[in-house]
């Protein structure tokens, strides 16, 4: 069925429950690193994901409950299986390929059903998982399958799932992946939105698992 690499090939991550019984908020970033975005595009997503990592790293709690997981698409790859935010080590990326964007979806939601199962296996509680897409492009692969994934696991509040469109992106399809309305990235403001992601993560992460979220508005980096 799939051209991508099997979760079952990754090995779990060295992050232990028994250290760190607090409640896990999942957050997988699904990042489009196809040919088109080399140059001044990948090296700001680059400086984007370290402030990421930085701002999260700013807060206590956050630190010991945001775990991030992180896919490359083009061709589709696991950068990073999920990892408390001490021990994730976002690798330098680099562009190259076609946009295999319906695999990678795929792949991120068969690895947020894997996680919520070791949570549930553990005894560890959880926060609703995230997932986020970023592209600059159209999909070079078949993306419906992938979008009745997105569909039905926000159905049933499996899962958030979140897509951006920078500059080039199809905007068209990206409405018909996503359940919420796409958001287009203001110029290459990856920073800015890593920011505005970094603060949402902390101020869910605040709550108790299961309590209604407000989302921050996503004023400064997106535009209509």
């Amino acid at each position: 069925m799939s051209d991508y690499i099997s979760f079952e090939q990754i090995p779990f991550g060295s992050d232990s429950f028994a250290d760190n019984p607090e409640p896990r908020c999942p957050c997988v970033l699904v990042l489009d690193t196809s040919g088109s975005m080399s140059g001044i595009p990948i090296r700001e997503l680059n400086e984007g994901i370290e402030t990421f990592k930085q701002e999260l790293l700013g807060d206590p709690l956050a630190m010991k409950r945001v775990e991030v997981a992180m896919i490359t698409f083009g061709p589709v790859s696991i950068e990073s299986d999920f990892q408390t935010v001490p021990n994730f080590y976002p690798k330098t990326l680099h562009a190259n390929g076609d946009t295999p964007m319906g695999s990678a979806i795929s792949l991120a939601v068969e690895m947020v059903t894997k996680r919520k199962q070791e949570y549930k296996n553990h005894g560890v509680s959880y926060y609703k998982p995230w997932i986020i897409l970023i592209t600059d492009g159209a999909p070079t692969d078949g993306w419906h399958h992938a979008a009745s994934q997105i569909k039905d696991g926000e159905d049933r509040k499996s899962f958030a799932f979140f897509a951006i469109g920078v500059e080039g992106a199809n905007m068209d399809v990206l409405q018909q992946i996503s359940v919420r309305q796409p958001l287009r990235l203001k110029g290459l403001m990856f920073r800015e939105f890593f920011m505005w992601l970094s603060a949402s993560m902390k101020m869910v992460s605040s709550k108790n698992p299961g309590s209604n979220i407000t989302m921050l508005p996503p004023t400064g980096w997106s535009e209509l």
